[in-house]
């Protein structure tokens, strides 16, 4: 990918959006995990423990981009990047399982072992966004990070107000993991090739995810409404 061409702006500002669109569960852990803490405590923590996410979620990306150029690895990436498009749009995971943290190096360790482990998602994204790019990784990274430490509660208000954001997040990260799977060398044949066919199968994967959760969405909202008005009944 040539430097600062239009292609790797594009990346660049997906792998940005990515970042943004995943931090809400980043937001969610941080402020459980300080919660218990004095105020002029709370800072530091949710600065340290972002500082500490962040350096593992960064080693742990480069290693995936790395690893992404073992054969079939993309396809298996982007199947599970497709999935974490999915889950984007129908996870109702509470975070109940967040301990608050009683002192500082509690609450940072909470911050940094809970991400590690929520993170997956966020990397493999990233990594395949990144086209194989380091420098793309890491500037996404940067760019990401005083937004996420700064704005992702703001976010989380704004996916709350406006919830068609998180299709947009999700039909982003559709389109990353069928960009990696078209990606695979062992696969160059079939979409290389053959531009129409390789975008029509873009196009279906990220219409493909955003309809089943659409419609998984509207199921689970018509069974809260026969189950409220169940409840009512009584």
């Amino acid at each position: 990918m040539e430097l600062f061409s239009v292609e790797f702006f594009t990346a660049l500002v997906t792998i940005i959006f990515i970042d943004l669109i995943l931090a809400g569960d980043n937001a969610i852990v941080i402020g459980l995990a300080a919660r218990k803490l004095p105020k002029e405590q709370q800072k530091k923590a949710v600065i340290w423990g972002t500082v500490g996410a962040v350096a593992i979620r960064a080693v742990a990306t480069v290693l995936v981009v790395y690893l992404l150029k073992v054969p079939w690895l993309m396809v298996v990436g982007g199947v599970l990047l497709l999935w974490i498009a999915y889950k984007l749009l129908v996870d109702s995971d509470a975070h109940d399982d967040i301990q608050a943290g009683n002192t500082l190096w509690q609450s940072i360790r909470t911050i940094v072992i809970a991400d590690a482990a929520m993170g997956i998602d966020n990397v493999i994204a990233v990594a395949g966004a990144g086209h194989g790019s380091i420098l793309l990784v890491v500037l996404g990274l940067v760019i990401s990070i005083p937004i996420v430490v700064w704005g992702s509660t703001l976010f989380i208000k704004l996916i709350q107000r406006f919830p068609w954001i998180v299709y947009i997040g999700s039909g982003v990260i559709a389109y990353t993991a069928a960009k990696m799977i078209t990606h695979e060398k062992r696969l160059e044949d079939v979409f290389n090739h053959n531009p129409v066919f390789e975008w029509s199968f873009l196009i279906l994967v990220v219409i493909a995810v955003i309809l089943i959760g659409l419609r998984q969405n509207v199921r689970r909202a018509k069974a809260a409404r026969q189950l409220e008005s169940g409840g009512d009944s009584h």
